[in-house]
C-alpha cells in the first residue's frame, strides 16, 4: 500500500514552525536524521535524567528508523509546567502525531486536550492522563498488578507478618499511583500482621532514595524494617546504599524495586536485592510508536495496549529484558 503523506504546510505554518523550532532548541534532545516528507512525530518524556527513559530513548530511536518517520525527543525534566509548554511548541511545529508519558496524570490534561482539539494523534506512554475530554490510547504495564505482585511476593515469604518500609514515586504520576494501590490493596487483603511502619516519596530518584531511607532508618530507632518496598529501581538502589551504610547488611532486609534495570538486576543475581519488576519499557515505546505512525498513514485506529509486569527474581533472572547488559 502506497504511503500516506501529510498536507504540504502553508507559508504561515512554515513560519510558525521555524519559530517554534527556535524557541524548543534548547528543550529538545538530538533528533533522528532529516527524511524528506515523512511524518514529523514528537515524543515527550518525563524525566530523561531516569535510566528508565533512557533506556525507552534508545528503543524509540531505533524504531523510528525502522519506520522511516522524524522523531524530536524532549525532555519534560519532571516539570508538568514544561511539559505543557512543550505541547504547545508541538502543536505550532505541526506534529503529524505525539507521543507523551506525562509527568502528572492530571495537570497534563488541558495540554492534551489541545491536542485533541486539534486531531493531532496522541499516544501516553508508561503514565497515563486522566479527565481528558476525550479518552487518550495508553500504552504500558498494568502498574497495579505490578504493586500487588510485590506485596504478594512479601506476603508468601513472610508469612508470619512483616514491617515494611515503602518508597513511593512521585506524587501526582499515575504509575506511581497504581503501583501504591496495588502495594495497599494487597496487604489490606493480607491482614494487620503487614505493617507498613513509614511511607514516603523519593521522587522515583536514587540520592533520595539513598537519604529518605536513612532517615527512616534513624526514626526506627533500632527496629529495621523486615523490607523495603520501593516503585522502581533508582529508589530500591538508594535503599540498599542506606542499609550498607547503616551497617544493617547482616539484618537480610529484604529490599523490592520496579524496573529490571540493568544495576537492579545486578543487586538481584548478587543477593543485595530480592526481586525487580520487569515492565518491558522497550515493547512499550516501540507499541506506541507503531500504533501512532498506523494511525497516521492508515487511518487504523489506536487501542490501548496493556502489558502485563513479570516478577523477577534470581530464579528468573534470564526473563528480564535487559539481562544481557549484566556483566
Amino acid at each position: 500500500m502506497a504511503q500516506a503523506h501529510p498536507a504540504p504546510r502553508t507559508p504561515l505554518r512554515k513560519a510558525l514552525f521555524a519559530a517554534a523550532t527556535l524557541a524548543a532548541a534548547s528543550l529538545a534532545l538530538p533528533s533522528s536524521p532529516a527524511l524528506a516528507d515523512n511524518e514529523r512525530i514528537a515524543a515527550l518524556f518525563h524525566n530523561m535524567a531516569e535510566p528508565f527513559f533512557v533506556f525507552m530513548n534508545r528503543e524509540l530511536q531505533d524504531e523510528a528508523k525502522k519506520l522511516k518517520v522524524k522523531l524530536s525527543v524532549v525532555d519534560g525534566q519532571a516539570s508538568s509546567p514544561k511539559q505543557t509548554s512543550d505541547v504547545s511548541v508541538a502543536i505550532t511545529q505541526g506534529v503529524d502525531g505525539l507521543i507523551i508519558a506525562p509527568t502528572d496524570a492530571k495537570a497534563m490534561t488541558p495540554a492534551l486536550n489541545e491536542v485533541l482539539g486539534d486531531k493531532i494523534p496522541v499516544v501516553t506512554v508508561d503514565r497515563r492522563v486522566d479527565g481528558a475530554k476525550s479518552p487518550i490510547p495508553h500504552v504500558g504495564a498494568d502498574n497495579v498488578a505490578g504493586g500487588r505482585m510485590m506485596a504478594e511476593w512479601v506476603v508468601k515469604n513472610f508469612p508470619d507478618g512483616a514491617s515494611i518500609v515503602f518508597l513511593t514515586g512521585q506524587p501526582g504520576s499515575s504509575s506511581g499511583i497504581d503501583r501504591a494501590k496495588g502495594v495497599h490493596d494487597a496487604f489490606a487483603k493480607a491482614g494487620p500482621k503487614y505493617k507498613i511502619v513509614a511511607e514516603q516519596t523519593a521522587n522515583w530518584a536514587r540520592d533520595q532514595g539513598l537519604t529518605v531511607t536513612q532517615n527512616i532508618l534513624t526514626s526506627l530507632a533500632g527496629k529495621p524494617p523486615q523490607v523495603i518496598l520501593s516503585a522502581n529501581d533508582d529508589m530500591a538502589l538508594g535503599a540498599v546504599e542506606a542499609i550498607q551504610s547503616a551497617g544493617l547488611a547482616r539484618q537480610r532486609i529484604k529490599v523490592l524495586g520496579y524496573d529490571a534495570s540493568p544495576d537492579a538486576l545486578k543487586k538481584v543475581r548478587d543477593g543485595e536485592m530480592a526481586l525487580t519488576v520487569e515492565q518491558s519499557p522497550g515493547r512499550q515505546i516501540r507499541t506506541a510508536l507503531q500504533l501512532l505512525v498506523a494511525n497516521i498513514r492508515n487511518k487504523t485506529e489506536i487501542k490501548s495496549v496493556g502489558i502485563e509486569p513479570i516478577l523477577i527474581t534470581k530464579s528468573n533472572l534470564s526473563e528480564a529484558a535487559r539481562s544481557g547488559e549484566l556483566k
